[in-house]
This record gives C-alpha cells, structure tokens and sequence, in this order.
C-alpha cells in the first residue's frame, strides 16, 4: 500500500468520524436524559397511584411495564439517531425477537402469566395463599413473579406462568373458616361426659361464632379409642386462635374431669417353659 491509498483511507476515517461523532454524541446524550426522565415519570406515576388509593396489586405490575415500553422507545429513538435505518433495523429486531421468544419461552410464560393474574385476579397484595408448595403472604406482584412472605419471614418468589396455571388455595377470600378438629377417648370413658365438656369450651369461646353453629359428633370407633369429630365455624383472623385453645384446653378439662386421652401401647407377655 502506497502513501496515497494510505492517506487516502485517512481521510474517509476522519470524514466518518467527523460525519458520525456528532450523532454519537447527541444520542449518548439523549439516552442519558432519556433514562433520568423516565425515571422521573415512573416515580411521579408511582405518586400518582399512592394519592389515588390504587389496588396495590396494580402498582408495581403497571410501573414495571411502563418503564419497559419507555426504556424500549428510547432505544430505538436512540438507535435512529446514528442513523440506522429503522426498516432495517425492525427486520433485525424482528428476527432476535424471534430467537430470543424462542429462548426464553419460560419468561414469556412467566410474563403471560402475569397479565392473566392481573386480569381475573385470583389473589391480591396482602392474602395468605397456598400455591407450588409454598404458603405465605403476598407481598408484591411483579411481571414475571410474584413476591411472598412466608410465616417465618423468609422471602419466597414464585414465577407468575406456574402460579397462574396451578392450583392454589386463597385464604383470604372469605370472611369466616371452619376449623377442624378430632380428639379422642377411651373406651371405658363416658361419650355424654366428653362431649358436654367439647360443647362448653366452644359456647364459652368469643371467637367461635354461634352462626353457623358448632359440630361434635362420634366419628370413630378405632383401635384404642372413641373419636369425636368437633368443627367449630370464626372469623378468618380467629382460625388459629381457636385451634390452639381446643388442643391445649382440651387436654387440661379431660384430665380434670377423668376423662382419658388413649395413646398407643403395647402389651409384652413374658411365657416361661
């Protein structure tokens, strides 16, 4: 290569550094400003939201997908102004499209999913639910998962595509639960004695509603004793309340009137020849 061509491919570098610097700096510039407005906007939407009371399963789903769809304006803003051409530019995205949906059908099943939860709305921000092995309470409902709070306070994230698809048991739909209980007595104890003592403890409970009425009824004849079935209706918030009461009060009444609990034993006998 000569001086000449050397010169010469000199000069069409720095034309095309000086033609596209300019562009390069101005869209540096705009993604920038572009990026520090958008943020302004999802924090002003966010108080927007606050003021207005709205369902607090909408707002971090609302706000994660405007800033995606602002952020995926900028981009291609940005891009045109290097100066590719946006026809050809579209038909490549298009394609990456193509392949990256291929790649990461799991996330659009996840995202999907999201949209379907926010549609019929199974559960809300603040139920206790049971859903893909796991039980707590619901914290946050992003756009590909959903954020929950187990008893024990450890954070549990759960993809949206198998929340939305699964079983899942909302405990938080409805006003009152029925708790359900079985204790059991002795053969040789008396059935009317234990059931009056099971039928003052619930009468005798505030949180146990008088309608719809309490049950106790034998259930079971089994192996070592006589089995009462006793469900007692309260509110949602009292179901724990209540449970742990009966099995400790139970225990205390049954002993102080001599009514026996059975436990399995085993009897050993000793033959010698």
């Amino acid at each position: 290569m000569d001086m000449d061509d050397l010169f010469g491919k000199s000069d069409q570098l720095w034309t095309m550094a000086m033609e596209y610097a300019p562009k390069l700096l101005l869209a540096l510039v705009t993604l920038v400003i572009g990026l520090w407005i958008i943020k302004v906007i999802t924090k002003g939407v966010r108080k927007v939201m606050d003021k207005r009371d709205m369902d607090a399963t909408l707002k971090p789903f609302f706000i994660s997908l405007l800033g995606i769809s602002l952020k995926v304006m900028l981009f291609i803003t940005v891009v045109g102004m290097v100066g590719v051409q946006m026809t050809s530019f579209i038909a490549i995205l298009a394609a990456a499209g193509l392949a990256v949906g291929m790649a990461l059908s799991g996330t659009l099943q996840n995202f999907a999913g999201g949209i379907m939860i926010l549609i019929f709305k199974p559960f809300k921000v603040g139920d206790v639910l049971e859903a893909q092995g796991f039980a707590g309470v619901v914290q946050e409902i992003q756009l590909f998962n959903t954020i929950m709070l187990s008893f024990d306070n450890k954070t549990i994230i759960i993809p949206n595509g198998g929340l939305s698809s699964g079983s899942m048991i909302n405990y938080s739909t409805q006003p009152t639960r029925r708790v359900d209980m079985k204790f059991g007595i002795g053969y040789s104890d008396d059935i009317d004695k234990a059931k009056a003592i099971l039928n003052g403890l619930l009468t005798n409970h505030d949180c146990v509603l008088k309608d719809p009425a309490h049950f106790i009824a034998v259930s079971e004849l089994a192996d070592s004793s006589v089995n009462f079935t006793v469900r007692a209706w309260v509110n949602a918030a009292d179901y724990w309340t209540v449970f742990f009461y009966m099995q400790e009060t139970v225990k205390k009444e049954f002993d102080k009137n001599k009514v026996g609990i059975p436990f399995p034993q085993t009897d050993v006998h000793l033959y010698k020849h």
